[in-house]
């Protein structure tokens, strides 16, 4: 069965961007510091490059319009997937080169849609506002933080505002240099 799976990497003080974050300058002042652990070529090495390797097998994506659009819709397809942007507004015009992407209009339907697409692979959530409003719908089952050792001070943080407490559970925690990866289960 397909899980949702919210996969970011956070500074010690709760910031996934730094300060600035403009669509000019996409992640902020700063941004790339967390994600330096993944190094050169984007896979590290042991223990780390296990938990890359665990992200990068999904099977379809949940993202907000905001991140998508930093990132040009990663365009049109990320490991030939089908990308699901929840939006209250159409598409632009660009989006309709891109067959893979999908505009939703609410996150309970963009979940469905996506897990059914992903079959028994997880479907990767990205974004702040995303993973804020499918933690309210109760459609996120897991959190894979990467926690970087650096406090930000300011910026984006990735659970700004909840509506209530969530309760989480540890599943797995990988200790590295770089980072901390820590591996929460949504409790219902």
């Amino acid at each position: 069965m397909s899980r949702s799976v919210l996969y970011m990497s956070m500074s010690l003080d709760g910031y996934i961007a730094g300060p600035n974050d403009t669509p000019d300058n996409p992640g902020g002042d700063g941004f790339m510091r967390l994600h330096e652990w993944y190094g050169e070529n984007f896979h590290p090495e042991g223990p780390a490059g296990e938990v890359v390797d665990e992200e990068s097998s999904y099977g379809a994506i949940v993202a907000g319009r905001r991140t998508v659009e930093q990132v040009d819709h990663w365009g049109g397809e990320r490991n030939g997937v089908r990308i699901f942007v929840v939006s209250h507004r159409p598409p632009g015009p660009s989006v309709a080169n891109y067959p893979l992407v999908t505009y939703v209009t609410d996150i309970v339907s963009a979940m469905a849609q996506a897990k059914a697409e992903a079959g028994e692979r997880n479907v990767l959530v990205h974004g702040a506002y995303t993973a804020q409003r499918a933690l309210e719908a109760s459609v996120l089952d897991e959190l894979q933080i990467h926690l970087i050792p650096v406090l930000f001070g300011g910026g984006r943080r990735l659970f700004d505002v909840l509506p209530s407490r969530v309760e989480l559970e540890i599943v797995r925690v990988v200790d590295t240099p770089q980072a901390t990866h820590i591996r929460y289960r949504v409790r219902s």
